[in-house]
């Protein structure tokens, strides 16, 4: 049997003055004596339970410490004022419930009319038990168990399903400004919370038959969805081996380029030591600028180049001279050689020689030298090589008469002399003297001497000569492969001759002849060569140049 609240509340009063009845009579007692002036024993307490209750006294040896009454302990909550949760306001609560009963009120599904023609039917079996979610969401009117029986037209499909297989938009681009899924009022969609994770985004869920509806009035029919997810598919997988191929096509590339590095870095690699002016190197000797390093059979690499003053390139004598060491280290001394520049080279990158036999006789070697630098060919040379004869019958040319090297005079000392005193009675202008004054430090550090022998010399048939003495400053007292080469001395005195039968057109071919101080004829030289002088041609309105790529 349950109390009702006044009744427990009865009962609680009723129980609290029994209580204070009985601790006024135990009061009463206690005060009265008996008759031999005695309390009575009821009253009277033991010893015992005095001793009991008693504190027990701090002992000594365990320390230090504090006694706590946890009984009496308060939760100051830390200095901060809090509220109890219990403390609501009733404002607060008020609002709380209304609140609910306004969403309760709108997830309450419609009540039905008594009136039945009233009442909204289904599509397709017109009964009144419609789905309330389907018509608020999708305006649809369609019962819970045609939706079950019916999946090819009333089921759901996410928002990924409609994008895939109907081809439908779910972001702005350029041919589609405006996203289709998004759009509410077009295309109607109920939301989900995320199955696989709360945290996820909530699903999008749309009524197939609206999905196909919208999408056969997109793309005209189904046939026309159908080819154009053929045609969207074929360029997607032709993408995809499009992006196959390219990443082959890389990884064969890297390939190549480390197998290409690893014999790049297998190579020798020459340190070229610091020059005198910080750009190239410089030699006192002539055997320095001429040694090669032998790499393999036949084949050879410079040591260092030389780029003579407003150069576009290496000097050609020095590549020459080079192809012509690397020749002679395979075979015999020298009797001749032919050569042609296929373009300049740079002094920053080694020249490698190949040298190649052509023909290998009793008495004649024939041998081919080609130099390449970064990979490609600047330099041809052919040249011959044959024993001694010196029993076969001689003729030369007579050499020239000319001033001797000691009534001559240097080529530094003749350019340091224009600088001071100007050129054919005219003073120089400043260009002209920079470049005088280059010319002069060059020939200052050249290993070779040069002495103007005659300068614009004309025979008396008409042949315009240059001569000049020349010989090498520095030789060791005892290198040989320098110091006399067959019947001549390279320290002593040397003219060499030339003579340009024929310059027109931007070339020029020139002819040499080296003698010794004694008339010896020892070396004859041919050379065609672009001289072209700063003169600009005619120009012609009519055809102009075509553009270059």
């Amino acid at each position: 049997m349950s109390l009702t609240p006044d009744q427990l509340k009865q009962i609680e009063l009723n129980r609290l003055r029994a209580k204070v009845r009985q601790q006024e009579r135990e009061q009463e007692t206690s005060s009265s004596t008996n008759a031999n002036g005695k309390r009575p024993i009821a009253s009277s307490s033991s010893t015992s339970a005095q001793n009991q209750n008693a504190r027990l006294e701090r002992d000594s040896r365990l320390g230090t410490y504090f006694e706590y009454d946890l009984s009496k302990m308060v939760n100051s909550k830390g200095g901060f004022l809090m509220t109890d949760d219990t403390e609501i306001d009733e404002a607060t609560r008020r609002k709380e419930m209304e609140r609910e009963r306004q969403r309760t009120m709108q997830n309450a599904e419609p009540p039905i009319l008594l009136e039945l023609d009233k009442n909204p039917k289904c599509q397709e079996c017109q009964t009144i038990d419609i789905d309330h979610t389907y018509k608020k969401v999708f305006g649809c009117l369609v019962c819970k168990r045609c939706t079950k029986e019916k999946p090819e037209r009333y089921s759901l499909l996410t928002k990924t399903e409609c994008k895939e297989d109907y081809l439908l938009t779910d972001h702005s681009y350029p041919n589609h400004p405006s996203a289709e899924l998004r759009d509410q009022e077009a295309m109607p969609h109920l939301l989900k919370a995320n199955p696989h994770k709360s945290t996820f985004a909530n699903m999008m869920l749309f009524l197939r038959y609206q999905v196909e509806e919208f999408a056969w009035k997109k793309w005209g029919s189904p046939e026309a969805l159908d080819a154009e997810y053929e045609r969207r598919m074929a360029e997607k997988k032709r993408t995809k081996n499009k992006k196959f191929e390219q990443g082959l096509k890389e990884l064969r590339k890297r390939t190549r380029e480390g197998v290409w590095q690893k014999r790049k870095d297998a190579e020798h690699k020459h340190v070229f030591g610091p020059d005198g002016d910080g750009d190239q190197a410089e030699h006192a000797q002539i055997s320095t600028a001429l040694e090669v390093e032998k790499l393999e059979v036949n084949l050879f690499r410079s040591k260092s180049l030389w780029v003579p003053v407003r150069a576009r390139g290496v000097f050609g004598g020095q590549v020459i001279s080079q192809a012509l060491v690397s020749a002679t280290n395979c075979v015999d001394p020298a009797f001749g050689l032919h050569c042609y520049f296929l373009t300049s080279a740079s002094p920053s990158t080694p020249i490698v020689y190949f040298v190649e036999r052509l023909r290998q006789g009793k008495s004649y070697v024939a041998c081919s030298v080609k130099a390449i630098q970064k990979g490609s060919l600047i330099f041809i040379m052919t040249c011959s090589f044959q024993k001694p004869e010196p029993w076969q019958p001689q003729k030369q040319w007579v050499m020239p008469d000319v001033p001797s090297p000691e009534q001559c005079q240097l080529e530094e000392e003749i350019y340091e002399r224009y600088r001071r005193e100007g050129y054919e009675g005219k003073p120089l202008s400043e260009k002209a003297n920079v470049y005088f004054a280059d010319w002069a430090s060059e020939r200052r550090k050249s290993p070779i001497a040069i002495k103007s022998a005659k300068v614009h010399d004309v025979s008396s048939e008409g042949i315009i000569r240059y001569m000049y003495w020349m010989k090498a400053k520095n030789i060791p007292e005892y290198e040989a492969p320098f110091q006399k080469f067959d019947s001549f001395d390279c320290g002593d005195w040397l003219l060499y001759v030339m003579e340009s039968p024929r310059a027109g057109s931007g070339r020029a071919i020139m002819h040499g002849q080296l003698y010794t101080r004694s008339g010896t004829l020892i070396a004859v030289t041919s050379q065609e060569g672009v001289v072209r002088a700063n003169i600009r041609g005619p120009s012609t309105d009519d055809s102009k140049p075509a553009a270059k790529l």
